[in-house]
């Protein structure tokens, strides 16, 4: 065991171009750590929908050079394959460590492969690159990111030419495409030849966003902004500067890229403590709102004034902002197809059916959503939103934002807020109330065993409300395709439980529906909702066994 591990070091190290994670292994293996080196070598990352994604670090199981070039060049002979030879393959990478690394490596093995490469200027959000592989007529684009993961991550995401993230079965042939490609060495990897794009092609997405308002509409929505570390800073100031709203105040020590993250565990909005500077900026600035990104731009977390909260600001949940921004499309006049996935609120159902427009629903992931024909509108309950699916086929953090800040404008105007518009659509489709119970793992079996613990053995009653249905959504459905989740219906809400894409976390979304008579019953309803919620978490943990 510990000599096959050793030669198998070995034979990676002989091949890795980069110095950094050579120098790692090597001092792994002189070691004799086998219990790390084991950890290295217990397989391969693997690719699937969301491309790759994992820990940086030397190895076949950790994110590096040889890793990337070896996704480049399986992506390059899958393009082949489908007769994209000569073809444009665009190339975006957020500010992470080893990026921009991975960036180059991906351009070298294009264009070394016989296809044409464009790599972005500098370190954008993941919606420019999405948006310039339909504007660019590219064949593929490829954006290096771990998103809103941990600073020690990174990521590799594929889109085609649609401009939409991949979806069996090309991440399969994909993989398999990666799995055939031979030693590094016979990889071929000029030093130069592809394109570096200029300002241009931001500039084509910046004259886009203006698309997303309303022309003539009121833009007075002052905001704080927080790019969370990332990429965002200069391309929101810039999109808002355009459109007309109040320069943002920056959460000065968070605007500018830094791949350590070092004011946050986790660089995601969504967690504990990742706020916390955004709101002292706030209660200093006293905006309307505050709007964030994560690291590469394609989310945005909203936060407003709140009395009743702890320290004055309330964030919204994704769910909250995707029903907001549907309410204000429907308000200005919106056609098309409302779409959301299967974890996300049934509210936006109730919204685009009294406003006459088609719903449907989809698998998680905007790979999905985006899909959707005739789609005018997309949304998940993880803070993503596609508010313009004819420019960015997927999430954008960008134009979300601006909606957003011409939606809390608009009811500036009428001395109302984001709020008042949320009790609006409670007293009009009843109270949808929704939480998460979210389980982060060191060891990916605990989740197997809960699901598998689930299958076995469902249970009949969360909270006190019956279960009426349960289904296994890996049977898939008449509406959806195969998928590891289940899907239990109950009296007045809707539990869904499945195992993160991206994360080592087991996620299980929760919803309910109080119905509610007028205004003055909104506070009850509100601690009705708190109260099932917290009893569906607290019983579907114990079924669950975690």
């Amino acid at each position: 065991m510990q000599h096959d591990l050793i030669a198998q070091a070995r034979t990676w190290l002989a091949e890795d171009p980069d110095p950094e994670t050579r120098a790692e292994l090597a001092a792994l293996v002189e070691a004799g750590d086998t219990q790390e080196l084991a950890a290295r070598f217990a397989g391969t990352l693997q690719f699937g929908t969301a491309g790759l994604r994992g820990e940086l670090g030397a190895g076949p199981m950790r994110m590096n050079r040889s890793v990337a070039i070896r996704a480049a060049a399986g992506l390059a002979a899958y393009l082949k394959a489908r007769g994209e030879e000569g073809g444009l393959v665009v190339i975006g990478y957020d500010a992470r460590y080893k990026s921009a690394d991975f960036a180059r490596d991906t351009a070298a093995v294009m264009t070394g492969a016989g296809l044409r490469a464009a790599v972005l200027p500098r370190p954008l959000p993941t919606p420019v690159l999405a948006y310039a592989i339909r504007h660019l007529g590219a064949v593929a684009g490829v954006e290096v990111t771990a998103s809103h993961n941990p600073p020690r991550d990174n990521g590799y995401k594929v889109y085609l030419g649609d401009g939409s993230q991949i979806v069996p079965p090309a991440d399969g042939e994909i993989a398999a495409a990666i799995a055939a490609v031979g030693p590094l060495a016979d990889v071929v990897r000029p030093e130069d030849g592809w394109q570096t794009l200029g300002e241009e092609v931001l500039e084509a997405y910046l004259a886009r966003t203006d698309a997303v308002l309303a022309a003539g509409s009121p833009r007075t929505a002052r905001t704080v902004y927080t790019a969370m570390h990332g990429v965002g800073t200069s391309v929101l100031t810039a999109a808002f500067a355009r459109a007309g709203f109040p320069e943002p105040v920056l959460v000065a020590e968070q605007a500018e890229p830094d791949p350590a993250f070092p004011t946050v565990a986790f660089p995601n909005p969504e967690e504990p403590g990742a706020m916390d500077l955004a709101f002292a900026t706030a209660r200093r600035a006293a905006p309307d709102l505050i709007i964030a990104n994560d690291p590469d731009a394609d989310r945005c977390a909203v936060a407003v004034p709140d009395t009743a909260a702890e320290g004055g600001w309330r964030m919204l949940r994704g769910d909250e902002v995707g029903a907001l921004l549907a309410a204000h499309l429907v308000e200005r006049g919106a056609s098309g197809v409302f779409a959301e996935s299967i974890v996300s609120s049934s509210l936006l159902g109730r919204i685009a059916e009294k406003a006459g427009l088609g719903y449907e629903e989809t698998l998680t992931g905007f790979k999905w959503i985006a899909r959707v024909d005739g789609l005018r509108y997309g949304y998940e309950e993880a803070l993503g939103y596609c508010v313009d699916p004819e420019g960015v086929r997927d999430k954008d953090g960008i134009t979300a934002a601006l909606l957003v800040a011409e939606l809390a404008s608009v009811l500036k105007e009428q001395g109302r807020t984001l709020l008042d518009l949320l009790d609006d659509l409670a007293l009009a489709h009843g109270l949808h109330a929704t939480d998460q119970l979210s389980v982060r793992v060191e060891d990916l079996s605990v989740i197997a065993d809960a699901m598998a613990r689930l299958r076995e053995q469902p249970p009949t009653a969360l909270a006190g409300l019956a279960v009426t249905s349960a289904e296994d959504l890996s049977q898939g459905t008449d509406r959806l395709p195969p998928t590891d989740g289940l899907r239990y219906h109950l009296e007045g809400a809707r539990v869904i439980v499945r195992p993160s894409g991206t994360e080592p976390k087991l996620k299980c979304y929760l919803e309910v529906v109080v119905p509610v008579a007028d205004a003055a019953g909104l506070p009850a309803a509100r601690a009705r909702g708190a109260e099932l919620l917290a009893g569906i978490k607290r019983d579907l943990a114990s079924a669950a066994g975690i």
